[in-house]
């Protein structure tokens, strides 16, 4: 069966579609002056790494003046850098290198909610209910004779209540920590000031944005209970979806939004984009926030949630690019995030999560469309279980006990002790330790090391960059396979690359492909063409005449 996907454009405005992009959790990247947290001069530091690993685009997560509640993402500042990370003058300097670099720099924008340390939210505060300062927020009053309840029965995505109440009697909605008050989208100014401020970065030369909480920005009128316990099931919105639309997810006035500000992103030359992290009922409501007066991109968790089977990974695919057809934009593909157990961990940790996770690279770097990757997955790094409970730094821990901070433990780059080179030599900081297995998959020692997975991403990087059959946007054929096996092809000037991942419980023989490319894990020759291992992929190359 052969999958299509809507025709390429050819212009260099459309660079996100095709593209590789990292996410540099900031925090955790590299550290420049010695303090243990991930700064912008850091970052900058290490473009050459990013540039020679192959990827085309850098996602940072929010560096804005902030609290630090929830990393970042509470943001009292939206124009200026936390001096934790630097200020202005080091990202206008990080982004003309990395631009100098052929890379390009998408920045977190977080609409959903500010800090509670914001101008806004305290001067709310200070005035009276029913005030314009209040308006810009969700304020209500309580139910009950005295109000002592909330206004209705939402819930925190991080666990309690979604609602905290304040001396003089009212109410303010948070869906996540309460040091993170949930905007009024309603209002106008709310509006105004959001279009500047992306005003603000894009004169600034920033590629494009990444949209937190893109479908939670307006709240159903009235503000109606959800009638269940919303978060028994835990923070994957995509579960609490599943059970109907959410009075405060995925309201249709959501897309008024988007058709604002794409008139903004376009008026800017070079293909400024957004992609937004958004969570919906159906794959056709998911599809509605891309088009071409909204947004360019929407992420595709589905991948990221399959489970290590082939059935699976072929469903989940298939719908991927079925609603890329229905966009007429090319699908995103995810493994890993900072809001995620990472994916070597997930597929079953040590060894043989190891294989699985190198074999899932391959998979989704073959598929067409634009790949995100989480930093340090190039590394092949586990998520960290077992950091003490006092160091760890998410907001939902205390309220639910689940944690984030084991993915966004400091990546290691060099030396045999923690924390690996994070920090300028002999700093011996790090604001998350990291564990003394990291030794051997720092980047020193994988640089360089035959059948590591850093020369893995990034032979599959290179290849995927110069092959005419990935470097397009054209569609994948499924061929005919055993049980546990996929198998496409895609196809260009008559070239033709085929990717095999075997998930089954047995080796496979693989023949009539051509020349292998890159593999996962090594294959053994035979009379009858190559043996793939269990939880393996490879890439193959037939040529017209071949």
């Amino acid at each position: 069966m052969t999958v299509s996907i809507p025709s390429p454009l050819t212009s260099d405005i459309d660079w996100w579609r095709s593209a590789v992009v990292y996410q540099v959790y900031v925090r955790s990247f590299a550290d420049s002056d010695g303090d243990g947290v991930g700064d912008l001069q850091g970052i900058r530091e290490r473009l050459p790494y990013l540039r020679e690993l192959g990827v085309d685009a850098l996602w940072l997560t929010p560096f804005y003046t902030s609290p630090m509640v929830d990393g970042g993402y509470d943001v009292a500042d939206y124009r200026d850098v936390d001096p934790m990370f630097g200020n202005l003058a080091d990202f206008e300097a990080m982004i003309t290198d990395a631009h100098a670099l052929g890379l390009r720099i998408i920045v977190d924008i977080v609409p959903n909610h500010t800090s509670d340390k914001h101008p806004w939210f305290t001067a709310a505060l200070a005035a009276a209910p029913g005030s314009p300062e209040r308006a810009r927020y969700l304020f209500a009053d309580g139910k009950g004779d005295d109000g002592a309840q909330p206004p209705n029965d939402w819930e925190s995505i991080f666990g309690g209540p979604a609602w905290t109440r304040v001396p003089d009697g009212q109410w303010y909605l948070h869906l996540f920590d309460p040091a993170q008050p949930d905007l009024n989208w309603r209002h106008s100014e709310v509006r105004r000031e959001f279009e500047d401020i992306l005003r603000f970065w894009l004169d600034r030369g920033v590629d494009g944005f990444r949209i937190d909480v893109a479908h939670g920005m307006i709240k159903a009128a009235g503000l109606p209970d959800v009638g269940f316990n919303s978060m028994t099931t835990g923070r994957r919105q995509s579960e609490l979806l599943g059970k109907g639309r959410l009075p405060y997810f995925d309201q249709d006035e959501v897309h008024d939004i988007y058709r604002a500000w794409r008139p903004i992103l376009d008026s800017y030359p070079g293909g400024r984009m957004a992609v937004a992290e958004a969570w919906a009922e159906t794959p056709q409501r998911l599809a509605r926030y891309i088009g071409p007066d909204e947004l360019h991109q929407a992420f595709s968790f589905d991948f990221l949630d399959a489970t290590w089977s082939a059935d699976s990974f072929r469903k989940v695919i298939d719908t991927a690019l079925a609603e890329s057809t229905i966009v007429g934009a090319p699908t995103t593909w995810v493994l890993s995030n900072h809001d995620r157990q990472r994916h070597v961990t997930r597929y079953g940790d040590g060894e043989v999560g190891l294989r699985r996770a190198r074999a899932a690279a391959l998979l989704m770097l073959a598929l067409p469309g634009c790949a995100y990757l989480y930093q340090g997955e190039e590394l092949g790094l586990p998520e960290v279980l077992d950091l003490p409970d006092e160091l760890r730094q998410d907001p939902a821990f205390l309220r639910t006990g689940e944690s984030r901070d084991g993915c966004r433990v400091p990546i290691p780059w060099s030396g045999d002790l923690a924390p690996y080179g994070f920090g300028p030599a002999g700093s011996a900081l790090s604001w998350l330790p990291a564990p003394t297995t990291w030794r051997a998959l720092s980047v020193a020692a994988q640089t360089g090391t035959p059948g590591s997975t850093l020369e893995l991403y990034r032979a599959a990087l290179r290849i995927r960059h110069t092959h005419p059959a990935l470097a397009g946007l054209g569609g994948i054929t499924w061929l005919e396979t055993g049980p546990g096996v996929l198998a496409f092809q895609r196809e260009a000037a008559g070239t033709v690359l085929t990717c095999v991942v075997n998930i089954s419980d047995a080796p496979v023989v693989i023949d009539g492909y051509g020349t292998p490319l890159v593999a996962s894990s090594t294959l053994t020759e035979r009379d009858c063409g190559h043996l793939l291992p269990v939880d393996a992929a490879v890439w193959f190359e037939r040529h017209p005449n071949g």
